[in-house]
């Protein structure tokens, strides 16, 4: 048990591009969430670019729950 969350843990630290950042967060939202587009993942980078400090480098640790807040507010913004 141990193991796997430790595995889960060094998961969510790893730097990925924006489509494979976006392949997981939409394969591991939950229900009820909305999905990411690559639209909505640069309009979320334009809007917090303190995000980003290191160019295109997304992290679920840094950037998943941020976006799931933000693409729920920008639902009818699309």
């Amino acid at each position: 048990m141990a193991r796997t969350r430790n595995r889960e843990w060094e998961q969510n630290q790893i730097n990925t591009n924006l489509v494979g950042f976006l392949e997981n967060y939409n394969q591991n939202i939950p229900g009820g969430f909305p999905r990411a587009s690559v639209k909505s993942l640069k309009e979320f980078q334009v809007a917090h670019p303190l995000l980003f400090k290191h160019g295109d480098e997304w992290s679920v640790d840094r950037h998943r729950k941020r976006l799931m807040d933000w693409l729920s507010s920008h639902r009818d913004d699309s």
